[in-house]
């Protein structure tokens, strides 16, 4: 085949590839928000949501949230559609016949697939972290059964390297931490212990006013020293959004953000930083699994059957189920600490590239 032909039909491919790709977007999209709607509509009337809201900060950042969320399944099953019906009707085969290479047919396939993981990447960093923010909060106003007033009871933290706190309750409308304590290592050995009624936060100083405040010092050979008072002024690593923070909270970070995130977690010693670490690493990994998942719809789709493209749709749709269960599985195991947060984002992600090669290696040429 001439340069012009193989131009022309590269155009085709990716023209085909990219417009069922989008196309499968708006389709499972709309399903996915009239059934949405379906299952949250008597939240929105029980706790009066305007309809503005639930249009522009709820529905307006579900869809690119959901729609990044499932892109992987998206190009899968756009792959194989129309790959599929090219060789249903006979497409691939006049291809090969004329001369084009088997790989050199993948050319436009990774030209999409690198088109898709760009626009993937872009907006999971740049969009999705003001989505998700607007969405969340949303959330947090009409999804809950009660308003939040108190967060996690008996938190334990560590807010820097050798210096812990306690406190028994949070509540978020004052900003108070009820008995409070905190307590600093040094060497090891117990350097200091506080103990107050509550530590209440002060916007405007940005500090922590402790009330009845009772400090014991460990000088060592020295003995104790006592310190007590009515009220103290303290500066420390910690602020109200540290006890605000969730889990989801990291949807609404950028990459760079999300960085700086684990940077602080890892200065102040904490240990539990597993999950933040493979949010992190899933913003590369993600995208990258487009290029596998296309090899292998394009390597399952482009042989004719004569159970037609039903069979190969079907085929997809299990083994891109199974590529996000293996994923999820690995991440549980990660958290629990049998695997390394990257090990634990890549590993599907290699053994699905295996498969792609198998299967480009054994797929007739």
């Amino acid at each position: 085949m001439s340069k012009l032909g193989l131009k022309i039909l590269d155009r085709y491919i990716i023209k085909k590839f990219l417009g069922t790709y989008f196309f499968s977007i708006i389709l499972i999209v709309s399903i996915a928000v009239v059934f949405d709607i379906a299952e949250r509509l008597h939240r929105f009337i029980e706790n009066e949501a305007p309809l503005e809201e639930i249009v522009f900060d709820y529905y307006m950042n579900f869809i690119p949230y959901f729609a990044i969320l499932f892109s992987s399944l998206f190009t899968f099953i756009a792959v194989i559609y129309f790959t599929s019906k090219m060789a249903y009707n006979s497409e691939i085969i006049a291809i090969l016949s004329s001369g084009v290479s088997f790989r050199r047919l993948m050319v436009p396939y990774l030209i999409s697939a690198a088109v898709i993981s760009l626009f993937s990447f872009l907006m999971t960093d740049q969009v999705l972290p003001d989505a998700n923010q607007q969405r969340l909060a949303f959330e947090e106003v009409y999804f809950r059964d009660t308003p939040q007033r108190f967060g996690e009871r008996d938190i334990h933290k560590q807010i820097s390297p050798g210096v812990y706190i306690y406190l028994s309750s949070y509540s978020f409308s004052s900003d108070i931490a009820y008995n409070f304590s905190m307590e600093k290592f040094e060497d090891g050995r117990l350097a200091s212990k506080l103990i107050s009624d509550y530590a209440r936060w002060d916007s405007t100083s940005g500090k922590w006013e402790l009330r009845n405040y009772f400090i014991r010092h460990y000088d060592g050979d020295k003995g104790e020293r006592i310190e007590h008072g009515r009220d103290l002024d303290t500066l420390l690593a910690l602020s109200p959004e540290d006890f605000r923070l969730r889990d989801r909270f990291v949807e609404a970070m950028s990459l760079r953000e999300l960085d700086e995130f684990i940077e602080e977690k890892k200065m102040r010693g904490d240990e539990n930083i597993e999950f933040y670490l493979i949010e992190r690493y899933s913003r590369i990994a993600f995208p990258f699994s487009t290029f596998i998942l296309t090899v292998i719809g394009m390597t399952l789709s482009s042989r004719k059957v004569k159970e037609g493209t039903g069979f190969h749709i079907g085929l997809g749709i299990f083994l891109s189920f199974t590529y996000i269960l293996f994923m999820r599985f690995t991440e549980m195991f990660s958290v629990s600490g049998v695997f390394s947060p990257a090990v634990a984002v890549w590993l599907p992600n290699i053994l699905y590239a295996f498969i792609g090669y198998m299967l480009y290696r054994l797929v007739p040429k």
